[in-house]
């Protein structure tokens, strides 16, 4: 058995006593025997290393959400807008879900639709543009110099 196999059956053990909540000579053996019945699957280095990936990402996301919410509270955002993103290639439905989730974790995004050809809706606010009264007159200025 390899270290992958090893630790796949430490975590379904761990997921068995944590559901069950009894530690009973067993119940161990029960959660023994099931953790070694169910199907194993293969993962391949590419789809350890997005799975990686993305746990750091949602580390990450957890004091970003939290200077984010400082944020909003300090200077309002008045701004929304919606942006696509493209979903990043190879991805399993697990970690579609978790990308989902590390969008929508932050106070200041989230994903309002996913397309199943690739792409995220996402809904994002930000602080109210400072000039915007200059920037108005610059697309003012374009549609002239378009007509």
């Amino acid at each position: 058995m390899d270290a992958i196999s090893i630790l796949n059956i430490i975590l379904r053990l761990a997921i068995w006593f944590l559901l069950t909540a009894d530690f009973s000579l067993a119940n161990i053996a029960i959660g023994v025997s099931i953790a070694f019945l169910l199907p194993r699957g293969y993962t391949s280095p590419g789809a350890l290393k997005d799975w990686l990936t993305v746990l750091w990402d949602t580390i990450v996301a957890i004091p970003q959400a939290y200077i984010e919410a400082i944020e909003i509270m300090l200077r309002p955002h008045n701004h929304e807008e919606i942006v696509w993103e493209t979903v990043k290639p190879r991805r399993t439905p697990g970690l579609i879900f978790l990308d989902i989730f590390v969008i929508t974790f932050t106070p200041k995004t989230i994903v309002t639709k996913y397309d199943e050809q690739g792409w995220y809706e996402v809904h994002r606010v930000r602080p109210k543009r400072r000039n915007r009264r200059r920037r108005g007159q610059e697309i003012e200025q374009t549609r002239k110099a378009n007509n």
